[in-house]
């Protein structure tokens, strides 16, 4: 695709926006795309040649792709909490994926995200949108956390999801080459239910037509989470294709995940396209959650992979998707230059459905409307930071790993909690990370290291919070 040529003129770009749709009253529907454990150059749109994807392609034909779009996090739910607040989720003390009780108080992190955090979703529902979540929430409600607040307090309307999380459920049933049928997690309904069991190549489909239905019925304008799993491990393609993806082996089984997922989200895709109000009238955004898993996904030159600070862990490949709000001279290109993350998505989504945001509210992020749209290619103004899980300081083969990073205009330094151990990269002309620079640029270092280390610091430990 080539590179946009965008308009800088907020003004023209105003009236470029109004003039595209065809009813300016009315507001504006929103779809949140958020797949689980997906490299950045996994989408054929980005560059996989090991697998197509035509119906997400069909996405980034018509819409905007961005190369440099992070997430907050390299790993599930604390990628979940910032994309939901619009903060650092070392806020809410969520710094890895939740597990058991034990296990969460031996790393030091919440049980569940704290009710009272920011969420994009209450801020819709009290401007009048309908809400729904669909599919993986990871976010409370998991293993022996049975007494998580339900999703819908969170500020949904309606939720069906996975086995990491409160209410209505789709769990996974299994089958291998031989026919035998199995389930992944056995003790999934100790969370409660309602729940239906399904094979787990099927459960996009569960979750999209769930999806589907609520869209259907809505009688406002609906803001709708839809966040599949299936292509994070445990790889279960369809019956049909198991035996021959298991021969090509962890990569194979996840080539096919991948693309039966992408066949599932043709019927949201085609529902949104041929539905003249909804096509004109709705912004979907489609990102992952972190890098890949080891063996399966794979993140193109980048470094590193899901768990890690590096380039691969935490850079997503975002196409932004809607024809009604954006200059046809910016549909199917790319955004090579803007430099944003997920946590910018709250702020912007508000402004795009006119909704204000809470007085005196936390917010990390800040409004890139413009970006996602098309017309402009600005980058966030503050530094994007980092800290690693607590409990992957060796993972994926990667010794010693930093525990903090920092991503400042074309710089990105990587360092300990004491400092120590600076890495420094120049992202624009080295984005694999393999070059250290930190010797050459001493006062860089130790600006930026200052930056993330006073950061770091200034976030609530468990034991703040308690009190």
């Amino acid at each position: 695709m080539k590179k946009a040529r965008y308009l800088y003129l907020p003004f023209l770009f105003l009236i470029c926006w109004g003039c595209s749709r065809n009813d300016a009253d009315r507001q504006p529907n929103v779809i949140l795309i958020f797949i689980d454990d997906m490299g950045w150059a996994d989408l054929s749109c980005f560059g996989n040649t090991d697998a197509q994807t035509p119906n997400i392609d069909r996405l980034a034909a018509e819409g905007i792709c961005f190369d440099q779009f992070y997430v907050n996090s390299p790993i599930c739910s604390p990628s979940r909490v910032a994309i939901s607040t619009g903060t650092y989720p070392q806020r809410w003390n969520i710094t890895s994926y939740l597990d058991r009780r034990e296990r969460n108080e031996e790393r030091g992190i919440a049980n569940w995200l704290d009710p009272a955090a920011p969420m994009l979703a209450r801020d819709l529902k009290k401007a009048g949108y309908a809400t729904g979540h669909f599919g993986k929430w990871h976010m409370g409600g998991q293993r022996d956390v049975a007494d998580a607040p339900p999703i819908t307090e969170y500020g949904f309307d309606e939720s069906l999801t996975n086995f990491e999380g409160m209410g209505a459920k789709l769990l996974p049933l299994t089958k291998d080459e031989t026919g035998e049928v199995g389930r992944i997690w056995e003790k999934a309904e100790i969370l409660g239910g309602p729940f239906t069991w399904m094979q787990r190549s099927e459960i996009t489909t569960g979750f999209i037509d769930a999806a589907i239905d609520f869209m259907s019925k809505a009688e406002d304008p609906f803001y709708v989470n839809i966040w599949p799993d299936d292509v994070h491990s445990p790889y279960w393609p369809p019956f049909e294709e198991y035996g021959l993806a298991k021969e090509a082996g962890k990569r194979g089984l996840y080539l096919a995940v991948l693309e039966a997922m992408d066949q599932q989200f043709g019927k949201l895709f085609d529902f949104v396209q041929s539905n003249e109000k909804l096509r004109d009238n709705t912004l979907i955004l489609f990102c992952s959650d972190n890098g890949p898993e080891l063996g399966a996904g794979r993140a193109g030159a980048l470094k590193g992979y899901k768990t890690h600070l590096y380039e691969g862990g935490i850079r997503s490949s975002l196409i932004v998707w809607g024809p009604g709000f954006m200059d046809e001279k910016v549909r199917g290109t790319r955004n090579n230059t803007s430099v944003f993350s997920a946590i910018d998505l709250r702020p912007s989504l508000l402004d795009f459905t006119s909704t204000e945001a809470p007085e005196n509210g936390v917010s990390d992020g800040e409004n890139l409307l413009q970006v996602l749209l098309g017309g402009s290619e600005s980058s966030r103004s503050a530094p994007i930071f980092y800290s690693r899980p607590p409990d992957r300081k060796n993972f994926y083969g990667f010794e010693n790993l930093p525990d903090l990073a920092v991503r400042e205009g074309v710089w990105k330094l990587l360092c300990d909690y004491d400092g120590g151990r600076p890495e420094l990269y120049n992202i624009e002309n080295d984005p694999g990370e393999q070059h250290n620079l930190a010797a050459m640029h001493a006062e860089r270092v130790q600006d930026l290291t200052q930056q993330v280390t006073q950061w770091y610091q200034s976030m609530p430990t468990l034991e703040d919070r308690e009190q």
